[in-house]
C-alpha cells in the first residue's frame, strides 16, 4: 500500500522502499508503462512536481520524497452528460466501478443521437460533483449483459488500466445460465473467435480467428428445467466471448437467440458478478461485487461473494 494524498488539482505520493533510486521517467515508463504522447504530455508541461519543486525527470528519487501529479484538471466534455440513476460499487479520485442494469448501451453508437448511455450517466454524475472531465470507459458489456463495468476518471488512469486489462490484470467474473446440464464441473474452452460472414453483429469459432480463452466452473444444475449456473472467467476479452463459447460447447444462454438460446426471458443470462485489480496508485486490492438486478430474478440461490 503507497502512502497517498490528493491536493486539489495534484495527487501526491510519497516515494516507496521500491521506487527508491528509480527517475520520474522510470515511474512512468517501467512502473505505470504509460504511453509515450501522455508521459510527454506530462513532462513538457510541468506536470510532475518533486518536493513542490518541478520535477528532474533523470534524477533518482528518494524514499520518502513526495512526488506531485497534476492529475484532475478540468477537460471539454467530450460526451453529453444525461442525468440516469446509477449504481456505484466502488469509487475514488480515479476510479468508478458500477452496477450496470440490463437494456441499456454501455456507450453511444451516435454521440449526437444515442444519449441514454451508461457512459452518458456517468458524465453527468462527475459533472454534478464538480468534476468537469471526461469519464473513460476501460472495457464494456453487451447491452443486455449486467454488472460491474470499470470506468477511469482521468487519462493516466485510463491509460494503465486499459493496459492491465491487456496483460490481464483486471479478473472478471461472470455467472450465466444456460440451456442444458453441464456434465464436466469445470473447464476450459480454448477456440479461436471470428466474425461470421452472413451476420454483421454476430461472431463464431473459427481457425482463422482471434485466439480466445474461457475458463468455467458448474456452480448449480436445474435437471427438471435442464438449465445450469456456470462461473466464467476469461483470460482474452474478444466480442461476445461467453456467449459464443458457451454456444460452441452445447450450452447457449438461456434467453440468447444470436446464438441458439431460447427466448424465455427478455436478455441473455449473463452477468458480470465481480472484478478485481491491484489499484495502480495506492496498490491496494480493489474487489467489487455486483449484486443481480433481475425482476423477476433470473440466476436464482446463487451467492454472489461466495464466487
Amino acid at each position: 500500500m503507497l502512502k497517498t494524498m490528493r491536493m486539489g488539482d495534484w495527487f501526491q505520493i510519497t516515494v516507496p522502499l521500491e521506487w527508491n533510486g528509480k527517475t520520474v521517467a522510470d515511474i512512468f515508463r517501467q512502473v505505470w508503462e504509460a504511453p509515450k504522447k501522455l508521459t510527454h504530455s506530462f513532462r513538457m508541461e510541468g506536470k510532475v512536481l518533486v518536493n513542490g519543486d518541478p520535477a528532474n525527470w533523470n534524477i533518482p528519487l528518494t524514499q520518502g520524497s513526495k512526488v506531485q501529479f497534476k492529475l484532475f484538471e478540468e477537460e471539454k466534455l467530450q460526451i453529453t452528460p444525461i442525468y440516469i440513476n446509477i449504481d456505484i460499487l466502488y469509487e475514488d479520485d480515479h476510479f468508478l466501478v458500477l452496477n450496470k442494469p440490463p437494456f441499456m448501451n454501455t456507450h453511444p453508437n451516435d454521440p449526437k443521437a444515442d444519449l441514454n448511455t451508461l457512459v452518458n450517466a456517468v458524465q453527468y454524475y462527475l459533472q454534478s460533483n464538480g468534476e468537469i472531465r471526461n469519464i473513460r470507459q476501460v472495457h464494456r458489456l453487451d447491452r443486455d449483459t449486467s454488472g460491474a463495468i470499470l470506468f477511469a476518471k482521468h487519462a493516466l488512469a485510463g491509460a494503465i488500466l486499459d493496459n492491465m486489462l491487456e496483460k490481464r490484470e483486471i479478473k472478471r467474473t461472470y455467472i450465466a445460465l444456460v440451456h442444458g446440464v453441464v456434465k464436466q464441473s469445470s473447464g476450459t474452452i480454448k477456440e479461436p473467435i471470428g466474425r461470421d460472414r452472413h451476420h454483421a453483429t454476430k461472431r463464431r469459432v473459427s481457425p482463422t480467428g482471434q485466439d480466445a480463452l474461457t475458463h468455467y466452473t458448474v456452480l448449480k444444475v436445474d435437471k427438471d428445467k435442464q438449465q445450469s449456473n456456470v462461473k466464467c472467467w476469461l483470460d482474452t476479452g474478444r466480442t461476445h466471448q461467453i456467449r459464443v463459447h458457451l454456444s460452441h460447447l452445447g450450452h447457449p444462454l438461456v434467453g440468447d437467440t444470436l446464438y441458439g438460446g431460447k427466448p424465455i426471458i427478455k436478455r441473455q443470462a449473463l452477468h458480470a458478478a465481480k472484478i478485481e485489480f491491484i489499484h495502480p496508485f495506492t496498490r491496494d486490492k480493489i474487489v467489487c461485487h455486483a449484486q443481480f438486478l433481475d425482476q423477476p430474478v433470473i440466476f436464482k440461490d446463487i451467492d454472489i461473494y461466495s464466487i
